[in-house]
């Protein structure tokens, strides 16, 4: 009986271990996920700040040049140009609006295909 009892003490331990083996590997595959994460993750926040830094050179650029041209004196001088300027972007930007927003480019969707719009 005590050597029945140890076999099964020791069949219980081997079934032990093989669940323990392959809790070890889901363990490992996890962490090397992690680590591809980790690695993908500071790629990307590398690529963010070299972004960010361009963005704010840019920015920069743009507020030197802003300071540069005094905008508000050169409308009171030649408010005539500025006003023409000012309408021509306006109407560059209400044109490419309406190019974007035109009914007739927007594409159906396709024969026996569901729509996605709910109405």
């Amino acid at each position: 009986m005590y050597v029945k009892k140890i076999e099964g003490d020791l069949q219980t331990a081997r079934e032990n271990v093989a669940k323990m083996e392959v809790a070890i590997q889901v363990s490992e595959a996890s962490i090397k996920m992690m680590e591809t994460d980790i690695k993908r993750t500071s790629e990307l926040n590398m690529q963010l700040q070299g972004d960010l830094q361009k963005a704010e050179k840019y920015g920069d650029e743009l507020r030197a040049t802003l300071q540069k041209h005094n905008l508000t004196m050169l409308a009171l001088k030649k408010p005539a140009m500025i006003e023409q300027r000012m309408q021509d972007a306006t109407t560059k930007i209400w044109a490419d609006i309406t190019t974007d927003t035109d009914p007739s480019r927007v594409q159906s969707p396709a024969p026996g295909s569901k729509s996605n719009n709910g109405n």
